[in-house]
């Protein structure tokens, strides 16, 4: 299991990122990382972390969530702060039920707890290219699902390099994970939650749908909710406040 660890903090900070580790993990984005992050190296210890490298065909959100609780024990991390996003907010849902004395505050983050139309059919849709070995499609409908028109206009020039950037030897990795995303349902289980959660995504998300945030919320009973208006599953990089509504949230 890749994982990247920066920052000078006393509390640890687990960061658990989306089905885009499917395509690259956090090898050799160590200094990409710590940059985007820096909001949390003072007061934190960051730790990053990829699914494992080598993952069965059945791999579920909850075994992800398993295998992450492992490697959390084998780094002597206790009692941590955890953000999930997407499909780690996916994960961090059943850490947080599974291992509860793991979790000192959770943040679930443009995610979902339940399958919805919207979920299945954008990634029933990636799953296709990928099976194709259409990287390009797959990244192009990847930015063109999860951002604002604003936001889009300003990519689309970049489209023939993006698409050319990191394309994976194998998609087998993203498949599995994909898999695991639309089968995903923790939502009976979230009122089992017990630690200070922070709900935080768009209200607008055109990948996990737009209620999903909501139906997080609702069910976990310690729970805050930050929805901002009129942005989507991107809302972590068009809002300029969004690490630090979840640092504020962390700190308090």
């Amino acid at each position: 299991m890749d994982y990247v660890v920066f920052g000078k903090g006393n509390q640890s900070l687990v960061l658990i990122p989306g089905l885009g580790d499917g395509l690259k993990t956090v090898k050799g984005q160590a200094l990409f990382l710590a940059r985007y992050y820096k909001l949390f190296a003072r007061d934190f210890k960051v730790y990053i972390f990829s699914r494992k490298n080598e993952m069965p065909t059945d791999y579920t959100t909850r075994d992800m969530a398993q295998d992450q609780q492992t490697a959390l024990t084998e780094l002597g991390i206790e009692n941590a702060h955890v953000i999930g996003i997407s499909q780690g907010g996916m994960i961090a849902q059943h850490l947080a039920i599974d291992y509860p004395e793991s979790i000192q505050k959770l943040v679930i983050a443009v995610s979902v707890s339940k399958q919805n139309p919207t979920l299945q059919d954008v990634v029933r849709r990636w799953i296709k290219m990928a099976q194709l070995k259409d990287y390009k499609t797959l990244i192009v409908d990847t930015i063109e699902k999860t951002f604002t028109d604003k936001k889009i206009k300003f990519y689309r020039p970049f489209y023939p390099i993006i698409s050319r950037i990191g394309t994976p030897k194998s998609f087998d990795r993203f498949l599995i994970q994909a898999e695991a995303c639309i089968h995903h349902n923790a939502y009976d289980l979230l009122n089992t939650i017990n630690c200070p959660t922070l709900v935080i995504g768009g209200d607008s998300d055109h990948v996990v749908g737009k209620h999903s945030s909501e139906d997080i919320a609702e069910q976990v009973k310690e729970s805050k909710l930050v929805l901002y208006e009129g942005l989507g599953h991107g809302a972590y990089e068009e809002t300029k406040d969004f690490n630090q509504q979840i640092k504020n949230f962390l700190l308090a």
